[in-house]
């Protein structure tokens, strides 16, 4: 057993996600052990990998010393050291864990502990890059979810070529960021990518070929109706990896729970990202994750800081095939021809009381609402034009009260209007 001598001082990272290399980036000496045999990347481009926008060393973050492809199976907390599946043994003085997410891989009959072939989830460059692999002009591809992945999966694939089927059990595409409305015009985009979009549609098993290896060939609805399927996204969401915090005894409830300084049950562990928990919230969001690794540096450099929580807004660029991308990972400009642009903040449906101002504009595919909650603005949603989102966003993170003289529909024009 190769063994190397404990260093009180020493901050060990386990997780070479964005929130550990960011972490990496901001203290220096951190030591970090990450399982994937690739750099730290930028996982919230990986649609744009599997469409071929971009190769895997575009997404790469900035370089950080990480033990890669090295798993780490025990946290021995008494003596404050981990147990790596090499064989090596690291003293720690300070334990993060920034172990993040797994991919909800749904009850779904035909689908074991072993994926049958063309079965993929969507969480890691290794899946991005077996399913672009697996991509071809004509292919079969439904994809389960209709999320913020299962939409930019269903997109990148429709730009490789397949014949893309979205199946979504909910009442409209995403969710838990866009309103009916918004919902129907990014569903209408999408039609008009080639993707055929299923709502309220709920998926009751895989029809798979017998033999050794199993290969999918259809997907099952609960109606009975079957979709051909060479190829299945699972894109149903994630679930925190708590696996070595509970088994160290540390507190977890859905993700491990962690105080304003992001410290566990144990003072001397930290967790951040995908797999804490905050004030009874796991975000699963790559800002958040960077919010707290943020955070956490200043409090293991001993200066004061805390964590209260990150507002987060969500973007999402659709484009045409034709479309050009963008370079290294700029925003493509709101109104770019053949593409459409969203954003969405906060809560976008109403409450019982609540103000709700709703501009549309059918001509240039140009959508936007907002909702005000008592004298803040609660959540909204810019589909098509971004023109005012800088604003609105702004004015939503401060969480400020509005200015008693403004008027509502100031939130929406105050770039000029439509």
């Amino acid at each position: 057993m190769r063994t190397e001598s404990e260093n009180t001082a020493r901050v060990v990272v386990i997780g070479a996600g964005m929130a550990g290399a960011r972490l990496a980036a901001r203290v220096p000496g951190v030591t970090v052990v990450g399982e994937e045999p690739h750099a730290p990347y930028n996982r919230v481009l990986l649609a744009e990998v599997l469409a071929g926008r971009y190769e895997p060393d575009v997404i790469a973050l900035p370089p950080a010393e990480v033990r890669r492809g090295v798993r780490v199976v025990r946290i021995d907390r008494a003596e404050r050291r981990v147990l790596c599946d090499d064989g090596g043994v690291i003293g720690y003085g300070r334990l993060v864990l920034a172990t993040g997410s797994n991919p909800v891989l749904p009850p779904l009959r035909g689908l074991g502990r072993t994926l049958p072939d063309g079965v993929h989830p969507f969480r890691t460059l290794d899946d991005c890059l077996a399913l672009r692999a697996a991509v071809r002009p004509g292919v079969r591809a439904v994809v389960i979810g209709g999320g913020l992945l299962g939409v930019s999966a269903a997109r990148a694939l429709a730009e490789c070529g397949a014949q893309v089927v979205l199946a979504q059990q909910g009442e409209h595409l995403m969710e838990r960021q866009l309103d009916a409305e918004a919902a129907g015009m990014l569903r209408r985009h999408l039609e008009a990518l080639g993707v055929e979009v299923h709502t309220e549609c709920r998926v009751r098993g895989l029809r798979c070929t017998d033999g050794d290896t199993p290969a999918v060939r259809a997907v099952e609805l609960a109606d009975g109706y079957e979709l051909e399927a060479e190829l299945t996204v699972l894109a149903c969401g994630v679930r925190p990896r708590t696996g070595l915090a509970k088994a160290a005894g540390l507190e977890v409830r859905k993700g491990v729970v962690v105080d304003d300084e992001l410290r566990t049950s144990d003072p001397y562990i930290h967790a951040v990202g995908d797999c804490a928990e905050h004030d009874g919230t796991v975000y699963g969001l790559a800002g958040a994750a960077l919010d707290q690794a943020d955070v956490l540096a200043e409090v293991l450099a001993g200066r004061p800081a805390g964590y209260g929580g990150t507002r987060a807004l969500t973007r999402l660029t659709l484009r045409s095939p034709s479309v050009a991308p963008a370079p290294s990972g700029a925003a493509v400009a709101s109104g770019t021809p053949g593409g459409l642009d969203l954003a969405a903040f906060g809560d976008s449906r109403p409450m019982p009381g609540d103000d709700v101002v709703r501009l549309a504009d059918a001509t240039r595919g140009a959508y936007r609402t907002v909702v005000v909650r008592g004298d803040r603005l609660a959540g909204g949603v810019l589909f098509g034009d971004l023109a005012a989102v800088g604003t609105l966003a702004r004015t939503w993170q401060d969480d400020e009260p509005l200015p008693a003289d403004m008027s509502l529909l100031h939130l929406l024009t105050n770039d000029g209007g439509f």
